[in-house]
């Protein structure tokens, strides 16, 4: 795991400045704290900040062929590399390092753009070939790794993280307001664009070529496989043959490994095959929070003891949370989707006193449709058809109209159902599923040309139209597409803020490609969810851990934002200078915050977008420290890193 950076001149003649160089090179040294590497070639510069996970006392970047005329930069792990070497060095390849590295830049020589369908594993990669001319830039099939781009003044510049690109440039930051109205709905930006005016993520899946004089040009080199029609049951012996070599593949490291441990299915799972072929006791990593409805370590320690493993977990306080928001908002970028992403950021600071390398279940429930909302809107699907099609549509205006009449906790529920939705995609999914749907922003936004001419879900609907299948297929390879990719940007982030590489095995090429192609219905038949992989792990896991509700790393914000923590709200979404920027109305946001203050509704999801989103304001836009963002709380801080438990001395014999 790595951080890579670079600047292509359109120009042959043109030379680049070390210096901007070395300053996107700095703004990734967490990335890569164990050394740094920097090539000027004429009108191309790469650098590279290292984590040294394999061949730790070799493998500089960047790196080249023998002869010196192809270089690489390169993030992430290729997990069949040691297959790729022997055909390689057959036909005439010299390595001079164990890296998969190397292995990468013999492979173009061999195959040229293609250099992509050979690989398994996670990367993002840059390649300058010189004879040619040519600049590769390449993403995994998932996009594990990031990679964005910027496209200005003759030149085009790439790197691992956003604030790299902003380091190489002296022009103040400009927001891209055009995404806002998508990140209110579904809290992240799908497709090419991002937060900055200019900057585009190189999408899952595809490779971008350059050359001097050329406009750029992308191609998408892999999709997911179509579902096969139901015809055998799928084998969950043969599922779960599968999922051991997915992490038998990913325990590749010369450096200590661990795993994060929620306590639920996915990571568990994870751990007790990973325990099974460690030739040691394993070590994991749980973060939980005092409050009882969202602390799930009694269910993270329930399997480190079960598996024998060297466990240690983090206590996250409301004051250690709001202390590190902006720093871990720094680290992403954008502002955070989930505010999962800051207990991430401080459980990665507590493994990287022990490890290098963490395993994550990352992917599980996109894979084998593990979230309630798939089944949510698959039974509204198929109870509303018929009610759709039988109900004309001024008579299901009357019924949405009483729905919202109803007693509170009814009206919720029946909100959420066909009797409440439009028909389509768009109602029983998105707008369903929305922190603020389109009605609610109608009235939130005082910038209302921002909601003229742009559909914030036509990314993802694009996804939805082009998968093939059931509704359930077609959503979950959207989401693959979509959500997903928020998550892995999460993951990433917050990992190599503490320059901690984390490996997710369940989105193993292999194992992705054989899993998609399973039925919806198989993997969700009814009610319960990951039917197919609870079944392949069921012998490796304690029975609580199968049978518990799902709990997807809660954090309590709701009601520290009722409590000591309501100043937070007071200033970054009422404050002055929240209301100077102009985007939303100051009465809606009132009535917002009252509401969920008296407790009428729970407003967390819709607080917590629109706190970070002013704190990213005031980060990158306004270029304020991210330590000192919180210094206008009157609101206790931390005085000291959050409460850790280290248990490694407990009695766990499996």
């Amino acid at each position: 795991m790595c951080g890579i950076a670079g600047i292509v001149a359109r120009e042959p003649g043109a030379r680049v400045d070390e210096r901007r160089l070395a300053r996107m090179r700095d703004a990734l040294r967490h990335r890569g704290p164990d050394g740094s590497g920097l090539l000027v070639d004429g009108p191309v510069g790469l650098v590279h900040t290292r984590l040294a996970i394999v061949d730790v006392a070799r493998g500089e970047q960047p790196m080249s062929n023998e002869s010196g005329d192809v270089w690489v930069v390169f993030n992430g792990e290729i997990y069949n590399h040691a297959d790729l070497r022997p055909g390689l060095e057959a036909a005439g390849h010299r390595y001079r390092t164990r890296c998969d590295t190397e292995t990468i830049v013999h492979l173009y020589e061999e195959q040229g753009e293609d250099v992509v369908d050979a690989l398994r594993g996670m990367f993002a990669f840059a390649i300058w070939d010189r004879p040619r001319q040519r600049l590769l830039l390449a993403r995994d099939r998932l996009g594990i790794k990031p990679l964005y781009y910027r496209v200005a003044d003759g030149e085009l510049l790439f790197a691992s993280e956003i604030k790299a690109l902003l380091a190489a440039s002296a022009e103040r930051v400009e927001f891209n307001d055009a995404v806002l109205p998508e990140f209110l709905s579904t809290r992240f930006v799908s497709g090419e664009e991002t937060f900055f005016r200019g900057v585009r993520k190189l999408l899952p899946g595809h490779v971008l070529t350059w050359s001097p004089g050329e406009p750029p040009r992308t191609r998408r080199y892999w999709q997911l496989p179509a579902p096969v029609p139901a015809g055998a049951a799928p084998s969950s012996r043969d599922l779960r043959a599968r999922l051991e070599a997915a992490v038998s593949s990913h325990l590749m490291s010369d450096v200590p490994l661990g795993v994060f441990l929620s306590g639920g299915i996915d990571s568990s799972a994870l751990a007790a095959m990973a325990a099974r072929q460690s030739s040691e006791p394993l070590q994991t990593f749980a973060v939980g929070f005092a409050e009882a409805e969202a602390n799930e370590l009694p269910y993270a320690r329930l399997v480190a003891d079960h598996i024998g493993a060297t466990h240690r977990e983090v206590t996250v306080t409301p004051e250690s949370f709001f202390e590190a928001l902006p720093h871990a908002l720094w680290h992403e970028d954008e502002p955070m989707a989930f505010s999962s992403s800051v207990p991430l950021f401080l459980l990665a600071r507590l493994a990287r006193e022990h490890v290098k390398v963490v395993l994550t279940g990352e992917g599980a429930d996109e894979l084998f449709l593990g979230y309630n909302r798939y089944r949510v809107t698959n039974w509204n699907a198929r109870f509303g058809r018929p009610y759709w099609a039988a109900m004309p549509g001024a008579a299901r205006r009357v019924i949405r109209d009483a729905v919202q009449a109803l007693p509170a906790p009814l009206a919720r529920v029946a909100r959420r159902s066909f009797l409440g939705l439009e028909p389509g995609i768009r109602g029983v999914y998105h707008e369903n599923f929305a922190v603020f749907p389109l009605h609610v922003q109608q009235r939130l936004l005082r910038r209302r040309d921002l909601l003229d001419g742009r559909d914030p879900y036509a990314t993802q609907t694009a996804y939805f139209d082009e998968a093939s299948g059931s509704l359930l297929d077609r959503i979950g390879r959207a989401e693959l597409r979509s959500y997903l990719l928020e998550l892995l940007m999460k993951q990433d982030q917050m990992s190599m803020a503490s320059s901690i590489e984390s490996r997710v095995p369940f989105l193993d090429d292999r194992l992705v490609e054989h899993v998609v192609a399973m039925p919806g219905d198989v993997k969700l038949p009814g009610w319960t969810t990951k039917v197919l992989l609870r079944e392949a792990v069921r012998d490796l896991l304690p029975a609580p851990i199968l049978t518990r509700r799902k709990m997807g790393f809660p954090v309590p914000l709701g009601d520290w934002l009722r409590g000591r923590f309501a100043p937070v709200v007071d200033e970054f979404v009422l404050g002055p200078r929240a209301a100077a920027r102009g985007y939303f109305d100051r009465d809606a946001l009132r009535r917002l915050v009252l509401e969920h203050g008296s407790r009428r509704v729970s407003h967390t999801d819709a607080l917590w977008l629109l706190v970070n989103f002013e704190i990213w304001q005031r980060v990158f836009v306004d270029g304020e420290a991210p330590g000192d963002v919180m210094d206008v709380l009157a609101v206790p801080r931390a005085v000291a890193a959050p409460h850790s438990t280290d248990l490694a001395s407990c009695a766990f014999s499996g």
